[in-house]
């Protein structure tokens, strides 16, 4: 991503009234006060915060509504100090044009009544008042944003001391940032679909308008010359970096190591060449042997470079590949899986795929073994086999929808241990609270790809705000 636009551009406004300020002394400066600790909340190195200030007249109103356009804001953060007219906000996301997120946030968690009470000064009671009634204009400025079909999202909350309240706008700033992110990724397409998998044909003008991803069209061609080329410092460097990378079985020939190692750096000259952020293969290569050895020694590889944030999926599945990105950028990891078999003893679904996995949600290394013949695929040559991190993981799966698109469709459960495959895939036990019977069938009811991304943590709040952002519909099974 260019280095101008690596950055989650945060518009920040706190609303006022004019008219409050020279009827009540010093309420002006406190509410400032409570904006500039906002911005002191959200501040990090991976954000530039706009701080347009108090707006309070439709007039400055109307500027910071320029001033977002100017600042190609991402997302909208508008601080809701005091009662505000509504004539002060709607100026400003008619021009900002971005989420809105209204924050709510009262500076305490109540007013003291006692002390209140016992001023002395009515007007210095209604200034204290009007420090603490953050949620008075909220009902008036969401009429006017539904009467006007504008989308908005809320956190209800205290300034201090409300980790609840912290953590959901930290999780609309994480959101964003994934919205940003793929706004400014390159999808790369090398190959061709797997025959007569209908369930994952993607309509490319939704991928590109939908999540705002440029989508490139590669040849295996381009990754076979790369890898001709290739010296043998290249591959030795590769290799060094298999013995690190990965637990390389004792079984591995130094032939097919080697054969591995020359395709993983030329996909990283290919990656570097095309300016890609995530990729999607699939390619027989029947007939042609360049290519036929290229895509029959490309699983390592891939696998780094999904472990380094630049995620690969096989069987040209762009839907799954970006779901895997979404993860990523979560710090969630995110790997290719599919049901594998039910365990009705143990009520648990057994998950896995053949092709990368991701080094950040296994447990331990990721292990190399030879396979004398892929799946389903062309050739044979060395593959990944890992078991994702004990504990808490959510499922996500792109699902296309008819009227928006897509959807977002999540699950949270956990990875157990116990017994699994040793067939050279990425495959692991995963428990969810339906049981496997219903989670099986409500799954599947909404008719997502056969594919899905899996990643640690449960997610299923923070990806539903992913979606929100999107303007797509989340749907959660679990």
């Amino acid at each position: 991503m260019n280095s101008d636009y690596q950055y989650l551009r945060v518009g920040l406004v706190g609303l006022g009234l004019d008219a409050y300020w020279t009827q009540f002394e010093g309420l002006e400066a406190r509410l400032q006060g409570y904006l500039s600790e906002v911005e002191r909340k959200i501040e990090e190195p991976s954000r530039r915060i706009f701080n347009l200030g108090l707006i309070d007249t439709p007039q400055k109103a109307l500027a910071a509504g320029h001033a977002c356009k100017r600042n190609d804001i991402d997302i909208l953060l508008i601080y809701v100090t005091t009662y505000a007219l509504s004539a002060t906000v709607l100026p400003i996301v008619l021009r900002a044009r971005v989420p809105v997120v209204l924050l709510n946030l009262q500076p305490v968690a109540a007013i003291e009544y006692e002390s209140f009470n016992k001023m002395d000064s009515g007007t210095a009671m209604t200034g204290e008042w009007l420090a603490h009634c953050s949620s008075c204009p909220m009902p008036e400025i969401a009429n006017v944003f539904r009467r006007l079909d504008i989308p908005f999202h809320q956190v209800t909350g205290m300034l201090h001391d409300d980790p609840e309240c912290w953590d959901q706008i930290a999780e609309w700033l994480r959101a964003a940032h994934v919205v940003h992110s793929l706004g400014h990724s390159r999808l790369g397409l090398m190959g061709h679909y797997y025959s007569g998998m209908l369930d994952i044909a993607t309509d490319l003008t939704q991928v590109s308008g939908r999540f705002g991803i440029h989508v490139e069209m590669l040849e295996v061609d381009e990754l076979s010359a790369l890898r001709k080329e290739l010296g043998e410092e290249s591959i030795r460097q590769k290799l060094e970096a298999f013995a690190e990378f990965f637990e390389v079985g004792k079984d591995c020939l130094d032939s097919e190591l080697k054969r591995a190692a020359a395709t993983a750096a030329a996909l990283d000259r290919f990656i570097e060449k095309n300016d890609l952020n995530m990729m999607a293969y699939y390619y027989k290569g029947t007939g042609i042997p360049e290519n036929e050895n290229t895509m029959s020694s490309i699983i390592l590889g891939t696998s780094m470079l999904t472990g380094k944030g630049i995620p690969v999926a096989g069987e040209y599945e762009i839907k799954n590949v970006i779901a895997m990105k979404i993860m990523d950028l979560l710090g969630a990891g995110g790997s290719f899986t599919e049901y594998y078999a039910m365990d009705f003893e143990e009520d648990l679904a057994l998950m896995g795929h053949d092709g990368p996995g991701h080094i950040g949600m296994a447990q331990g290394k990721i292990k190399v073994r030879p396979l004398r013949v892929y799946h389903g695929k062309v050739g044979n040559g060395l593959s990944v086999e890992m078991s994702v991190k004990q504990g808490p993981v959510t499922l996500l799966s792109i699902v296309e929808d008819k009227e928006c698109g897509f959807n977002l469709q999540v699950a949270e459960g956990e990875s157990v241990p116990g017994a699994i495959l040793q067939i050279g895939n990425t495959n692991s036990r995963y428990r969810f609270p339906l049981g496997v019977r219903r989670f099986v069938e409500q799954w599947n009811a909404h008719g997502p790809a056969h594919h899905c991304a899996i990643g640690i943590g449960h997610l299923a709040g923070q990806l539903d705000k992913v979606a929100r952002l999107f303007g797509l519909n989340c749907i959660k099974v679990c």
